[in-house]
């Protein structure tokens, strides 16, 4: 409940199509362009600039196919897995119905737990200083998301972990890679595996795979979002962000 007046404070999250279009077309004067921004402006402007990253990738994210048709962040089969899903679809009846499930239901599991991780993300926003802002503006282009990463990892993996389980079991995952790997191990400890095919026993636990997996797709979204605020002029979607992010420009 506390989420709400946080975003207040720190600039508009959600931005309608229409709101956006009003704001790109906002006049900045040019006394306010050939105004420095102060220090309090780079602080506000960098914890805006990540609140609109935060939210138009957890947007991105939540929706139907938000990992599972996004071939740059679709969580797949950890790697360890490429034997499994090469055996059980040759050895195991409807064994590639199986596999494509379990893929299917961890990326449902992604996308129905990203919008978990947005108050975490909040409270490292409001929390940073005017030093840790002027020294961000001026980084690399992904230097905010860098900076969130660090200072939200630890405590984002362990707050997301136990969302994630939850959605896995909620959309299904943990129960369709059971009967995947139930019967994989069942083949793997059999005569057979260990005189032709060398197949070893899998851990059937999902959870911190997944939940890293996810987290990694949310920060590649987050940073797509800082680098188009400070590359594309057109998406700096208010005067203030208009204001900080064109002192870029001004140091070049």
């Amino acid at each position: 409940m506390r989420i709400i007046p946080l975003f207040a404070l720190t600039g508009t999250l959600l931005f309608s199509t229409t709101s956006c279009e009003v704001l790109k077309n906002v006049q900045i004067p040019s006394g306010m362009l050939n105004t420095e921004p102060t220090e309090g402006e780079i602080g506000s402007g960098l914890k805006e600039a990540l609140n609109v990253g935060i939210s138009k990738g957890v947007n991105e994210l939540i929706k139907t196919d938000g990992y599972f048709g996004n071939q740059l962040i679709k969580v797949l089969l950890p790697p360890e897995a490429e034997q499994v899903q090469n055996i059980i679809t040759k050895y195991v009846p409807n064994g590639d119905k199986l596999v494509n499930d379990v893929i299917l239901k961890m990326n449902r599991a992604a996308e129905d737990a990203a919008n978990e991780a947005k108050p975490i993300f909040v409270d490292a926003i409001t929390s940073m200083s005017i030093t840790d802002a002027k020294t961000i503006l001026f980084g690399n282009d992904n230097a905010a998301t860098s900076y969130l990463k660090e200072k939200t990892l630890q405590s984002l993996v362990s707050a997301y972990a136990p969302k994630i389980n939850n959605s896995l079991s909620k959309v299904g995952a943990i129960q369709a890679w059971e009967a995947l790997a139930k019967p994989y191990n069942k083949f793997a400890n059999s005569p057979l595996a260990k005189t032709v095919s060398g197949a070893k026993p899998i851990n059937p636990d999902l959870g911190a795979y997944v939940t890293q997996k996810a987290l990694d797709g949310l920060f590649f979204k987050v940073t797509e979002s800082e680098k188009d605020i400070r590359q594309n002029i057109a998406s700096r979607t208010s005067a203030l962000l208009q204001k900080v992010f064109g002192l870029l420009e001004k140091k070049k």
